[in-house]
């Protein structure tokens, strides 16, 4: 089972390299069960679409989850 800094690290791999299956698996469990880290992994994903869409020459905001309010 992962601890919290595997898990994070895992995540970070994520951005660079294909995870194994078995690194996917652990990783889902960890997170079935740990809130903390499961928010890791949702801010992870956040940042890379708007640094994507920032590359894009587009709005940030267009990228952001819903469930984060937008400024105008």
């Amino acid at each position: 089972m992962l601890n919290c800094q595997k898990a994070t690290q895992l995540f970070s791999e994520s951005q660079e390299r294909p995870l194994t299956l078995k690194e996917k698996m652990d990783l889902k469990l960890h997170t079935l069960m740990c809130s903390g880290c499961r928010n890791y992994g949702r801010n992870l994903q956040a940042l890379r679409k708007i640094a994507r869409a920032y590359a894009k020459g587009e709005g940030a905001s267009d990228a952001l989850p819903p469930e984060i309010p937008k400024e105008d």
